[in-house]
Order: C-alpha cells, then sequence, then structure tokens
C-alpha cells in the first residue's frame, strides 16, 4: 500500500499556473490509478483528474479541460497536476488518491488511499 503527500500549492492571481505535486511512498505505485479531488468551503469534494495505472489514458472534468494536465512519473513515484489560467472558482483545498488497479475512477468512493490535501487559493 502507498501512502501520499500533496505539495505545491499556494496564493496565485487569476490567469497565474500552479503545479501540484503527489508523492508516494510504499510498494507497487505502478499499480494504481491516480486522481485529484479538490473541495471549496460549503461544496461537496469534486473530481478533477485522473490518470491510468499503465499513464495511457488521463481524465478530466470538464471545466479544467484545457487548462490542467494530469501526469506521471513511476520511477519517482510522483504525479503532479499542472494547472494553467486559474480561475477563482479554482480555489480549493486539493487531494491526491490512489486506486489499485483502478480505471482511472472521477468517482471518489473508488479510492481508497487519500492525502491530506493542499490549499489553492486563486485571487480575482
Amino acid at each position: 500500500q502507498v501512502q501520499l503527500v500533496e505539495s505545491g500549492g499556494g496564493l496565485v492571481q487569476a490567469g497565474g499556473s500552479l503545479r501540484l505535486s503527489c508523492a508516494a511512498s510504499g510498494r507497487l505505485f505502478s499499480t494504481y490509478s491516480m486522481g485529484w479531488f479538490r473541495q471549496a468551503p460549503g461544496k461537496e469534494r469534486e473530481f478533477v483528474a485522473a490518470i491510468h495505472w499503465s499513464g495511457g489514458n488521463t481524465y478530466y472534468e470538464d471545466s479544467v479541460k484545457g487548462r490542467f494536465t494530469i501526469s506521471r512519473d513511476n520511477a519517482k513515484m510522483t504525479v503532479h497536476l499542472q494547472m494553467n489560467s486559474l480561475k477563482p472558482e479554482d480555489t480549493a483545498v486539493y487531494y491526491c488518491a490512489a486506486d489499485q488497479w483502478g480505471a482511472g475512477s472521477d468517482y471518489e468512493g473508488n479510492y481508497d488511499i487519500w492525502g491530506q490535501g493542499t490549499q489553492v487559493t486563486v485571487s480575482s
């Protein structure tokens, strides 16, 4: 089983960029599909992006398509979320999650390992 630690959050102006990282420790990282979710104040946690354990397929929530890119480096046991053209509505705590042998789901119930989250704040 892996453990996850997110980093890279911060305060950025609208239109700016941030790169989130999720560092995994443990074994068999390459067998886990990885997802990014976010939770804004007073809202439910929502899917942002996912990448299949093979690295071959990626999935995005509609509002981030064309702006966010998920990638993984199995050798470094890391997943990244490159976020460009950020908007105030992207403000949230961003969570990394892992789903062993998963399909790259947008359903948070499929992910059984979660990081502690990293805050992203986009000012207007």
